[in-house]
């Protein structure tokens, strides 16, 4: 994939595009991480499709941004869209936080969204990380510092977004702002999940600790055109069962 960039909202986006002529289809990274989580996805799902994922406000290798809100994502993935000319509407995939955004792109602007796939994101957000997230800002000295900050169970998850400073190491996102992300997503979402038409694919990982099945299962009871699959998986479907994860888009998105 080749990064590329483009300026919204008095900010610098930074993007990944696999290229290629197939099918546009855009990835919506979910909190903490960034475009560069859909590498092997984009792998996996070419020729036939061209995977372009953003690196949302405040994430990756995109700008810091002080206004943080569901309007302002929407926006930025709308401008995505300007930028590279596409016109006609394609498939979004959303993986966590970044499957809020994709629903609620799809509920402003139906006519761009050809088709969505939820990956392990419900409707009812009400999340605090602040009792461990705090403690991962600043710079140090070694990268196993900051991964033993971490922890076992995140660092791996987290390697994509730990970039090397003059100084020592860092996350490339700011642990305080990714809070203000967090507090922008929490609420009640089923409006604007029930208010988009196009089909649309749920996947739940069954080893989540974040989502609840029952919740995502609803999801696609109460919405027409969806479907509900659940793969051996943690939250990242797309990481943790990568073949299974690309085989089940591929035969959604034919249909």
């Amino acid at each position: 994939m080749r990064r590329h960039s483009f300026e919204h909202d008095g900010l610098v986006f930074s993007f990944l595009d696999a290229g290629g002529a197939g099918k546009p289809i855009i990835a919506l990274h979910g909190h903490w991480m960034g475009g560069s989580d859909f590498s092997m996805l984009a792998e996996d799902l070419a020729p036939e499709w061209r995977v372009i994922a953003l690196d949302q406000r405040g994430f990756g290798e995109t700008e810091h941004a002080a206004r943080h809100s569901m309007p302002a994502y929407v926006s930025d993935v709308e401008a995505l869209l300007d930028h590279l000319s596409i016109t006609g509407p394609v498939p979004v995939i959303g993986h966590s936080f970044g499957g809020i955004v994709a629903y609620h792109f799809a509920a402003a602007h139906p006519e761009r969204v050809s088709a969505m796939v939820i990956e392990d994101i419900g409707v009812n957000i009400q999340d605090d990380s602040s009792p461990y997230v705090a403690s991962w800002g600043g710079v140090f000295r070694l990268r196993e510092a900051l991964e033993e900050r971490l922890g076992t169970r995140l660092s791996p998850y987290l390697q994509n977004s730990i970039h090397r400073l003059p100084e020592g190491w860092a996350l490339n996102f700011d642990p305080a702002e990714f809070l203000v992300s967090e507090r922008a997503t929490n609420g009640d979402h089923w409006n604007s999940w029930l208010q988009s038409q196009c089909p649309a694919l749920v996947i739940s990982g069954s080893e989540s600790r974040i989502c609840d099945a029952t919740e995502l299962r609803a999801m696609a009871e109460r919405r027409s055109g969806t479907k509900f699959a659940q793969l051996h998986a943690g939250h990242s479907v797309h990481i943790d069962a990568r073949k299974e994860f690309a085989e089940l888009l591929r035969q959604f998105l034919k249909g």
